[in-house]
């Protein structure tokens, strides 16, 4: 027992704070990991919605710009409901056609998926990056200069556990998950009423 002023310290209360730090730590982790895994499946979702309407019902660029605007209408602090941001989640889904959950991709910050969309590679390439990504934590400026080094043909092994890796919580992805303003927009924002989207 330790006397601090008035008050009486167990000698256990350090080894307690610690573990109690540790816990705090590792559940914002989670929480950061569950907020961006809920985003990535939004936008993959959205993506492949955008695909069947196309596909079944021919919509064309124009009906996409104005279910961006819509969307910006209903829920203006998420920048990731431009036009643009919308073409990138049906490439998204195109590139990828299965649900990305359990798929190294889906662990990626938005940021990391456009640059490997950006980069045309192969559907082996990109898995292989993606899953490079993960399993070294690598940030988006490590993975653009991972492709633009063609880092795949010069080792041509793929990543050895990225199915089963967590994402270190030191690691340079960890620390872009967790400043991604995607994620902020998307938990910022309060649900109002309006903003429906318009028919052809």
């Amino acid at each position: 027992m330790k006397i601090t002023g008035d008050l009486a310290i167990p000698d256990d209360y350090g080894s307690f704070l610690d573990s109690l730090k540790e816990r705090a730590r590792s559940a914002q982790i989670q929480a950061r990991r569950t907020v961006n895994s809920q985003l990535i499946s939004l936008y993959w979702s959205i993506g492949h919605e955008i695909l069947i309407r196309q596909d079944h019902q021919g919509w064309c660029s124009g009906v996409i710009g104005q279910l961006a605007t819509d969307l910006r209408a209903e829920f203006p602090d998420m920048k990731g409901l431009s036009r643009s941001n919308l073409f990138y989640m049906r490439g998204f889904a195109a590139a990828w056609q299965k649900p990305i959950v359990q798929q190294p991709v889906g662990k990626l910050p938005w940021g990391h998926i456009t640059v490997l969309l950006d980069k045309k590679l192969s559907p082996e390439a990109r898995d292989w990056y993606a899953a490079a990504a993960v399993e070294h934590g690598w940030s988006r400026n490590v993975l653009m200069n991972m492709i633009m080094n063609k880092t795949l043909e010069r080792s041509g092994a793929a990543p050895s556990n990225f199915a089963s890796q967590l994402i270190s919580p030191d690691s340079e992805l960890a620390q872009q998950i967790a400043k991604d303003p995607y994620n902020f927009e998307f938990l910022a924002r309060s649900f109002h009423e309006g903003g429906a989207v318009a028919a052809c």
